[in-house]
């Protein structure tokens, strides 16, 4: 995995300027790292979606320290393709995740916990659904 100072330093040669003109924009797409130490972290924003929303975060443009302007866009998309080889959409990243049970709607059902052993021999809460009766109507 390449670090954000490594994407900096590439931005630096392709748009010229210095590595710290482009640090922000490169430690903001891989601040994820945070919560997620491994590639995984990847699918919160290297995506197309990710990339927009890093323009509407830093603006369109910015102007570096040679007096360039860069479109950030561009920075964005250069992280994303080093990183992955292309830029995939957020679909791409979703498509690949299972669903679980717990993602889905509760509507008329009331979700219990209960811990059950998961294939690692660890307890963990398993949600469990239980239907709701309802209620009849009495004139």
């Amino acid at each position: 995995m390449a670090h954000p100072l490594f994407h900096a330093k590439s931005s630096a040669r392709k748009y010229g300027g210095v590595s710290a003109d482009y640090l922000p924009i490169h430690n903001w797409f891989d601040e994820s790292k945070s919560h997620m130490g491994d590639v995984r972290h990847r699918a919160l924003r290297h995506h197309s979606e990710g990339i927009f929303l890093c323009e509407k975060l830093f603006g369109v443009s910015l102007t570096n320290s040679d007096g360039r302007e860069v479109p950030v866009r561009f920075i964005g998309e250069q992280h994303v393709v080093e990183d992955l080889g292309y830029i995939p959409s957020v679909s791409e990243w979703l498509s690949e995740m299972p669903i679980k049970a717990w993602m889905g709607p509760r509507s008329r059902l009331e979700i219990t916990i209960e811990n059950v052993s998961d294939e690692s021999g660890a307890d963990r809460p398993t949600p469990k659904k239980k239907r709701v009766r309802k209620r009849k109507k009495t004139d």
